[in-house]
């Protein structure tokens, strides 16, 4: 649908919102009221149903690393709400805001944030119809930690295909390190439909789950070390955890294999940036890769992971949902770390903000 106008979706001026207009810890995140999203050219303005939190909307509201800030705000965040990941219904349009209809139920990914508030204003190119009998709190765990997922196993090359399409028999043996998160479960489940056989690392008290999603040996590397795996037993490696030394991640696969880095870790300056390149200078002249990712939004695959989410070919493991009222608290047990799975917010917002 082209609008050439936008339809006023409230007269109210002003909406609850999670915020923090500086940057530091969860403690300091209070519920305000912001002013209603207007729509620009392009976007539409979604009533916020859900919205899933991740690792990334931590690091954004603690600042860190400091390279980031030059885009999301040198002194303070430019948008002082949180959650990336988002899904809810269409309640005004913008001009010229493409695909997209009033009333109809949508999901994407919000750069820089803005889920934890009643409303957000998001552009339509960004956004993906959810199938009615996918639940808004499962859509919203797909765009970033599924997106990522998705991606970095098409970077690894294993069992590229489109969504429906025969198992590749030729995918091979992947090894997830740090399965038992939001990005990890999703890994660990798509990689055995695209037929790998999947191996993973994980806490003991998660094996049995991650089992479950599709691997066929789990392993906690601080109780095995990976450096007692043989060398080249892998096709690939996706490594989401971080912290261990390239060169044996490196020798995990075999040659003509590749490493695939979807870990933000690093110091407080420069984050992964120097990890990313020594990965760089170590993959060069060597038939063992490894390839640092940048996942981006992509509708053609955030709708791929609907489709298998509606044929619940995925299922998304989502540890604890928290009301609208209690996101301050979600916030500080994603900041906490060793998050299971997803941690969704429910905005159903039923207190008054100051």
């Amino acid at each position: 649908m082209n609008a050439s106008h936008f339809t006023p979706a409230t007269t109210a001026a002003t909406m609850p919102a999670w915020s923090r207009d500086t940057y530091g810890p969860a403690d300091g995140i209070r519920l305000t009221q912001r002013p209603m999203p207007v729509p620009r050219r392009g976007e539409v303005v979604l009533r916020v149903e859900a919205t899933s939190l991740n690792a990334g909307d931590v690091r954004l509201m603690l600042g860190d690393p400091l390279v980031v800030r030059p885009a999301f705000g040198l002194t303070r965040p430019k948008n002082p709400v949180r959650g990336m990941e988002v899904a809810g219904t269409v309640v005004e349009l913008g001009p010229e805001a493409i695909g997209v209809e009033l009333g109809s139920r949508m999901v994407g990914e919000l750069v820089g944030g803005g889920g934890l508030a009643s409303h957000v204003a998001v552009p339509s190119s960004r956004l993906v119809a959810v199938p009615p009998d996918v639940p808004s709190d499962v859509a919203a765990t797909l765009p970033v930690a599924g997106g990522t997922a998705w991606q970095a196993l098409d970077l690894a090359g294993v069992g590229i295909r489109t969504a429906g399409g025969a198992p590749d028999a030729g995918a091979g043996r992947v090894l997830v390190i740090g399965a038992s998160g939001g990005v990890g479960t999703f890994t660990v489940q798509l990689a055995a439909l695209r037929g790998a056989e999947v191996w993973a690392t994980c806490g003991e008290r998660n094996a049995r789950l991650v089992e479950h999603l599709g691997a066929v040996r789990t392993l906690d590397h601080r109780r095995t070390p990976l450096s007692t795996l043989p060398e080249g037993h892998f096709d690939a490696v996706v490594d989401i955890a971080g912290g261990i030394p390239l060169r044996d991640l490196q020798r995990l696969v075999r040659a003509g294999g590749t490493v695939v880095l979807t870990a933000g870790n690093g110091g407080h300056v420069l984050g992964p940036i120097p990890r990313l390149l020594a990965a760089t200078l170590r993959s060069i002249g060597s038939r063992r890769r490894i390839r640092p990712l940048l996942a981006t939004p992509r509708a053609e695959v955030l709708s791929a992971l609907l489709d298998l989410a509606a044929d619940g070919r995925i299922t998304p493991v989502i540890e604890r949902e928290y009301a609208f009222d209690d996101a301050g608290e979600a916030l500080r047990h994603i900041e906490a770390g060793h998050t299971v799975g997803k941690v969704v917010v429910l905005s159903h917002p039923s207190v008054s903000a100051v």
